[in-house]
């Protein structure tokens, strides 16, 4: 049965790992040339989902954060081209967001960024390892919790 202690160890080394991986795909994305930060890439990402363009409080509720930090990133985006602000055809007070054709190619490029970064991230482990961190991480990103007394 884990300790407290290595329960703590363990959170502590997911928080570092997490804190490598952001690190690591910043740098990929810099290197892609786009001028967007991480969290407009995820933005751009979360656009490319949605079958007709969303309204910002959908962004807001997919991405979990405030609508005001969505505004800020549509801000960016948009004064970079990449998105637009459109009126909603049935409700002129409602603005929708949607991917403009320089946004649909900084998105291809941003998903090479993420490939070369997640190569470099997994590159320490062999396809063994990366199916079982794969199913880990499926089981702690869902919250299953194993019946009483029994571990995984």
């Amino acid at each position: 049965m884990p300790t407290p202690d290595s329960d703590g160890l363990l959170a502590e080394q997911l928080l570092r790992f997490t804190r490598r991986v952001h690190r690591i795909q910043k740098r990929h994305i810099e290197q892609s040339g786009l001028g967007v930060t991480p969290a407009q890439s995820r933005l751009l990402r979360t656009l490319a989902h949605y079958g007709s363009p969303p309204r910002m409080a959908d962004l807001a509720e997919r991405l979990e954060v405030v609508p005001r930090a969505v505004t800020t990133l549509v801000d960016g985006l948009e004064a970079g081209g990449k998105v637009r602000r459109v009126p909603d055809p049935t409700n002129r007070r409602v603005i929708r967001i949607e991917l403009t054709d320089d946004g649909r190619q900084a998105l291809s490029k941003l998903r090479g960024a993420r490939r070369s970064a997640a190569a470099e991230i997994l590159a320490p482990l062999t396809e063994e390892q990366r199916r079982v961190l794969g199913g880990l991480l499926d089981t702690l990103v869902d919250g299953d919790v194993p019946e009483a007394g029994k571990r995984c």
